[in-house]
């Protein structure tokens, strides 16, 4: 099983120590080279998880150079792509801008291969190729400090005919359990941490409370009621109403000695008219972003409904779709749009995912003008669940 721990804590944690250490840095250089980065700090797996996103960008990149127009699969081409990394590899040069997001999301996903190893096995070594092989498999572990022994082991269980990722991912979890005394205790890897900035394994592990129990316990606190005034200011009641109004009033409920007081006591009663007709008038105005994107999403089930059903979102998004998703809904954050999926992925009914897309995500993201990626990615979750 994988250990609990608290994601927010740790987001926190690894942006204000990638802070603290490119202060350091970059205080003294405008940029940081290749060697420089080989020992960036003190733990080597950090170090190294930044030089593996480096290699990631690299082969974004290159699928961006990617032309109808020229062969990029001939031998000839693919050696002096080759020969242009080698060259790249050796002129690493980055501005802080640039390289502080690398740091921070090496930071975290080294506290992830500790606390969540199968979902560390599933990003580097799974989720960032198409074609999955022996070879490569073998190649990634050149990014693996910590409890590389585990991972090595593991892959040499493996034979060359294993390419399926969800079997090597259940195989994988077997292995885990099987050999969870031999994995060196994260007490280990908080004592590096520790010598850069504080952190305990309290910390850590503390229970915290989920987006949706925060957006539940929001709901349960009564909103306070409009003044009456702003009634009148918002959608003001017609003379021709009251007017139209006071008479049926008047001879029903109001003493005939007394025929001067009846419009004011019947006055109050037509506002029940505009009330309703205020509410209709406002949610035509001003749709919830709930509406705004529960509406198409609910119009798209009865198409997904002959769409192949997926077992994981993470293992289901492709390529070009999961680029568009971290430039067009995350702001281009690799970390939170990972993250995101991965805790969509742990929902139990599409309800609270829908909720959880509609209501925290699209407020905290602000994406009301985002709708087609949204629904696309309702349109996802609906196929997980359907």
């Amino acid at each position: 099983m994988e250990d609990k721990y608290n994601q927010l804590r740790l987001e926190r944690y690894s942006k204000e120590l990638a802070n603290v250490l490119c202060d350091r840095h970059f205080a003294a250089h405008d940029t940081i080279n290749g060697p420089q980065l080989i020992g960036f700090t003190p733990i080597k797996q950090v170090n190294l998880f930044v030089i593996k996103e480096l290699l990631l960008k690299w082969h974004h990149e290159m699928a961006n150079l990617r032309s109808p127009y020229f062969d990029y699969e001939h031998e000839e081409v693919k050696e002096a792509l080759l020969n242009f990394m080698n060259v790249l590899s050796r002129k690493i040069l980055i501005k802080r801008d640039a390289f502080e997001p690398l740091l921070q999301k090496a930071i975290y996903d080294t506290f992830l291969l500790k606390l969540a190893p199968v979902a560390t096995f599933e990003e580097k070594f799974l989720r960032i190729q198409e074609d999955i092989s022996l070879p490569k498999l073998q190649e990634n572990l050149k990014y693996i400090d910590l409890d590389k022994q585990l991972f090595t082991g593991f892959i040499g269980t493996l034979s060359p005919s294993n390419r399926d990722r969800d079997y090597i991912l259940s195989r994988f979890r077997l292995y885990l359990n099987a050999n969870r005394d031999g994995i060196a205790p994260l007490s280990e890897v908080l004592e590096a941490f520790n010598s850069l900035l504080p952190i305990t394994e309290e910390e850590i592990r503390q229970e915290q409370i989920s987006p949706l129990a925060a957006y539940a316990a929001s709901l349960a606190k009564p909103t306070p009621s409009a003044p009456v005034e702003e009634k009148d200011i918002v959608a003001p009641i017609h003379m021709a109403q009251r007017e139209a109004s006071a008479p049926v009033a008047a001879p029903s409920h109001a003493p005939v000695a007394m025929p001067a007081p009846a419009p004011v006591a019947a006055a109050p009663r037509p506002a029940a008219i505009p009330d309703s007709n205020l509410n209709e008038r406002f949610k035509a105005e001003r749709p919830t972003m709930n509406e705004k994107f529960s509406k198409p999403a609910s119009s798209s089930v009865a198409d997904s409904l002959s769409n192949r059903k997926i077992e994981s979102l993470k293992n289901s998004i492709s390529i070009n779709q999961r680029f568009s998703f971290i430039n067009e809904l995350f702001d281009g954050d690799n970390m939170t749009y990972y993250n995101t999926i991965q805790q969509l992925d742990q929902f139990r009914s599409p309800e609270e995912a829908m909720h959880f897309v509609t209501h925290d995500l699209a407020r905290k993201y602000d994406w009301s003008k985002k709708q087609d990626s949204v629904n696309k990615l309702l349109r996802l979750i609906e196929r997980k669940f359907s």
